[in-house]
């Protein structure tokens, strides 16, 4: 039991200062405790430019002048206890500038659960109590190198992947089991959540977050949270993050103006200020901020057991004229556009969580070539886990729009990545943001008639999941859904009543159990040593092939894509050894809504000199569909 005015002590008071106390949710917000004052809870603030500050509450009517809190020893935090406030209580601090006069109403930056949007104010909540079933899965985790592993992540917005029977929202426990089953059965390794921060406006998907330490309550409680995460670990799957540090909104409850100064945003629009999504940009350099936002990361790992973080619009950090013309951005100290600030700041992101965590994965959404964005910080990099090819997705795409008789002449827009796809430990993104905004859905982005579109999205498909990298697919897209997504609706499943769209879903999930099986798929994603060339120069034909191996030599897979709907008979591929090649894949059997055309199981290799190699294979090569071969009794 403790005294009522001791919650924070000085030790805390100088890590906060120093912008080290990176579990500061532990003292910060509103905490429920017992104290000889009897049962309560006490909250506790930075306001440094407050002349008062004071909870107000539907414990008090929302009266400013009934719980003021007091300064801390002339500190910028204040605190105070309110006795007989528990669990479920609506509150926010009511805040008077010392500088301007200027008062506000604003939800607790450290609050661990809010009101249902269009309400703003935060929820005393006790975040103890909720008995984790996960151990295995934990230790587990500590065991599992990530970029020699297979990883297959399932991106998911919680509101719109299935709805109720009424169309309404499912709560995180309803969600949770079917979650589960469907990604097990589909084979995916994790599940990455759009985000799931208290955000006020459905449209912004999570992306403009308030609530930074409270998963939103559309559905459900914080434990509710813990339950889902609890159930996807206990199936085997982990959980990755969408984790927004770049931006926060405008509004007027949130982080803005927070004492009557530009508290947590630059004051200087040309800094402060992101025009394209209308937003505040953090003040990295504040060691407060900075503080702020790595014990957020924290948190997520160690309170929800979280597995990853995706670091959304990192480019957006990392550059000062980021979506700005000239005048418009101010240099840094040596008259760069680099923002040296924010570029820290991300060092030490990635140092905290790999130090704290070593077992879990941080990953940045960057979308231009900064150097070394996935290698360590004591070598010059930013020290992220992963990177996403925003490039590989970008000319893949482009090039899978071209009618196939055009596809000669973009050749290259398919080996080109394989220039720089061993530069960062690459994830390769089919993401949320290709099919949103007009974009169309991927099934409608293929060319042809309706079995060349699902032909070319299988083939897409084959061709990423035997691409070096790590993969991410979004969901709606593993059954080819026609409708580019809806936030406000949830995924067109009855389309499974049909056999095309049976099919795309089944090949995504032997896509996902052969990458899993086969080390050559994925031990060597970011090792030059898991990739080579058979033919990079068919552009007459599109066609395209290439070996993946793995680190045993005896594994090893030989890949072909026909990139035309033009069946090809009598094509000599070089192979690498002799004996049979056993086919182990084909997109275009009639399992998958295929023509049926293929090699019967597999082909001898004769002693036919071609590729470079001394031994060959004579395969038909289906119409858009592509094959892996294997040799037989190599494993």
């Amino acid at each position: 039991m403790t005294g009522p005015n001791d919650f924070i002590t000085e030790y805390d008071l100088h890590l906060l200062s120093e912008g080290t106390h990176y579990r500061c949710w532990e003292k910060l917000g509103a905490h429920i405790v017992e104290t000889d004052k009897g049962k309560g809870t006490f909250f506790a603030l930075w306001a440094p430019n407050a002349r008062n500050v004071a909870v107000i509450g539907d414990f008090n009517d929302w009266d400013g002048s009934a719980n003021p809190l007091r300064r801390i020893n002339k500190s910028g935090y204040w605190q105070g206890f309110i006795p007989g406030v528990g669990k479920g209580a609506l509150y926010k601090f009511d805040i008077l500038s010392k500088l301007n006069g200027y008062q506000t109403q604003k939800t607790d930056p450290y609050g661990f659960y809010c009101e249902i949007r269009p309400a703003t104010a935060s929820v005393v909540w006790d975040l103890s109590g909720y008995q984790w079933h996960d151990r295995e899965w934990l230790e587990s985790r500590r065991h599992r190198r990530s970029h020699e592993a297979a990883v297959s992540i399932y991106e998911v917005h919680l509101g719109s992947w299935m709805r109720s029977e009424d169309g309404g929202w499912l709560n995180y426990r309803d969600i949770a089991a079917r979650l589960a089953e469907y990604v097990c059965h589909m084979g995916f390794t994790h599940v990455e959540l759009l985000p799931v921060n208290e955000h006020p406006f459905d449209g912004s998907w999570g992306y403009q977050a308030i609530g930074y330490f409270a998963p939103t309550s559309r559905f459900g409680t914080p434990q509710d949270f813990m339950y889902m995460v609890d159930t996807l670990h206990q199936q085997g799957i982990g959980v990755i993050l969408d984790w927004v540090p770049a931006h926060f909104p405008r509004d007027a409850h949130g982080l803005g103006f927070f004492d009557g100064t530009h508290l947590f945003e630059h004051a200087d629009p040309r800094q402060g200020e992101q025009m394209d999504w209308g937003t505040f940009i953090f003040n990295y350099g504040r060691l407060e901020v900075a503080e702020f936002l790595l014990s957020n990361a924290l948190f997520w790992l160690e309170v929800y057991h979280i597995d990853g973080l995706r670091v959304d619009a990192v480019a957006s950090m990392l550059y000062l004229d980021y979506s700005r013309r000239e005048g418009e951005w101010i240099p840094n100290r040596f008259g760069g556009r680099e923002n040296l600030e924010a570029i820290d700041f991300l060092k030490k992101f990635n140092e905290l969580v790999y130090r704290e965590h070593p077992d879990v994965i941080t990953c940045a959404e960057e979308s231009t070539s900064y150097p070394m964005v996935s290698r360590p910080t004591y070598l010059g990099g930013l020290g992220f886990g992963f990177k996403w090819n925003m490039g590989w997705m970008h000319d893949t795409l482009e090039y899978m729009r071209n009618d196939p008789l055009y596809r000669s002449f973009n050749h290259h827009r398919l080996t080109f990545s394989l220039q720089y796809a061993f530069h960062e430990n690459f994830i390769l993104p089919v993401s949320h943001d290709e099919v949103v905004h007009g974009k169309g859905s991927m099934i409608g982005k293929m060319p042809g008639d309706e079995w060349r579109k699902f032909a070319n999205l299988r083939l897409l498909y084959g061709y990423m999941f035997t691409h070096p990298g790590k993969k991410l697919l979004f969901m709606g897209c593993e059954i080819g859904q026609w409708s580019e997504w809806d936030h406000d609706a949830g995924i067109e499943w009855p389309l499974l009543r049909y056999p095309f769209h049976q099919g795309m879903q089944r090949w995504v999930r032997d896509l996902n159990t052969f990458l899993r099986g086969e080390p050559a798929m994925y031990e060597l994603d970011a090792d030059p040593a898991g990739f080579s060339w058979i033919d990079c120069n068919d552009s007459r034909q599109s066609v395209f092939s290439y070996i993946r191996r793995g680190k045993d030599p005896r594994n090893t897979l030989v890949c072909i894509g026909n990139f035309t709907p033009v069946p090809r008979h009598n094509y000599r591929l070089g192979v690498p050894e002799m004996g049979y090649w056993k086919e182990v894949l084909n997109s275009d059997a009639p399992l998958y809504g295929g023509s049926g055309q293929g090699n019967f199981g597999g082909k001898e290799a004769t002693p036919l000199s071609v590729h470079g190699e001394n031994q060959s294979l004579n395969i038909t090569l289906p119409p858009l569909a592509i094959l892996v071969f294997r040799l037989k009794n190599a494993s």
